[in-house]
């Protein structure tokens, strides 16, 4: 089963430059959370600084009453053993085949005999959908396969916490389409904490729980999926719409003329899509996690707005 991870009053620089800062958020045990935001706003730096690749300059990150950023390297290596991560790319070694490449966690961190390595690797390339696959290079395969030869892979471990950076990165929509049912499924299969990183405004609006969106290095929300998708908030319209007006900019943050000039012009933000329904296991269990909208709203003393709900 997954853990909740705490972050509290996070901040990352790179010399002068603020990646993000003061950024405070729950990630939900065993649910699938969502983090959203502009190109550069330090979405990837921040996975690294949840699995502990990266220190961040100030504050906390929470773990099985764990804090991180101050253990040991030793202990910081246990804590390690909690996490898979599906890279970009999938970050697979290009001379192994995929059999070795899934197996290769198990033979570096474990003693399993070989004979509970194939047991083991057989198990997640099924999980995965790769049965058959297993003496193929990366470079005999299609991007979507990769990706989930890295997500067998980021599975071997049976991490309680499962991070995705983009892995809809290089697919195309049915592909992508696929992967995030995949994604729904291994959730429930394995209990896991999930959080995805991405710019696929269909997959954050179907896919996740809860939905959090970075903006100029801060973090302008994080929620349940319905807040996020019915919310009033400029930042938050304008990347659900694909908009051009709005406070984002090619350079991430507009200044005060880029909007005065879009104030006087008299253009508007238009309102957001109805919310869509949430992606069900393929063997159509529901989901545990899972909120209805309206309740979600009445529990927090929330006006639906009309029409967002179906």
């Amino acid at each position: 089963m997954g853990v909740a991870v705490g972050v509290e009053g996070l901040t990352k620089t790179f010399g002068r430059q603020v990646i993000w800062e003061d950024v405070s958020l729950t990630l939900p045990a065993g649910e699938i959370s969502v983090l959203l935001g502009p190109s550069g706003t330090g979405k990837s730096v921040f996975l690294k600084t949840l699995v502990g690749l990266l220190r961040p300059d100030r504050g906390s990150i929470w773990i099985n009453d764990q804090d991180l950023p101050t253990l040991s390297e030793r202990k910081l290596y246990e804590i390690r053993r909690l996490f898979g991560v599906l890279f970009q790319d999938g970050a697979l070694f290009g001379s192994m085949n995929i059999y070795d490449n899934v197996a290769f966690p198990l033979r570096e961190h474990t003693r399993k005999s070989e004979a509970q390595v194939r047991e083991v690797v057989a198990e997640k390339l099924d999980m995965v959908g790769l049965n058959g696959a297993e003496h193929k290079l990366p470079g005999e395969i299609s991007g979507g396969m990769r990706k989930r030869a890295g997500l067998a892979r980021a599975l071997v471990l049976d991490p309680e916490i499962i991070l995705f950076d983009e892995p809809d990165s290089g697919l195309d929509p049915v592909r992508t389409a696929y992967l995030n049912q995949l994604i729904i499924d291994l959730n429930q299969q394995t209990g896991a904490t999930f959080l995805i990183v991405t710019h696929d405004i269909n997959t954050a609006r179907t896919v996740p729980d809860n939905i959090g969106l970075l903006h100029h290095g801060h973090l302008a929300m994080f929620g349940p999926r319905e807040m996020l998708l019915s919310s009033t908030e400029p930042v938050v319209r304008q990347f659900l719409n694909a908009q051009r007006v709005g406070p984002i900019g090619m350079s991430e943050e507009k200044d005060e003329t880029e909007l005065a000039a879009e104030a006087e012009s008299g253009e508007e933000l238009g309102p957001l899509p109805p919310i869509p329904v949430q992606l069900q296991p393929s063997n159509r269990k529901p989901r545990d996690a899972q909120r209805e909208p309206g309740r979600w709203c009445a529990e927090n003393n929330i006006e639906p707005p009309a029409g967002s709900f179906r």
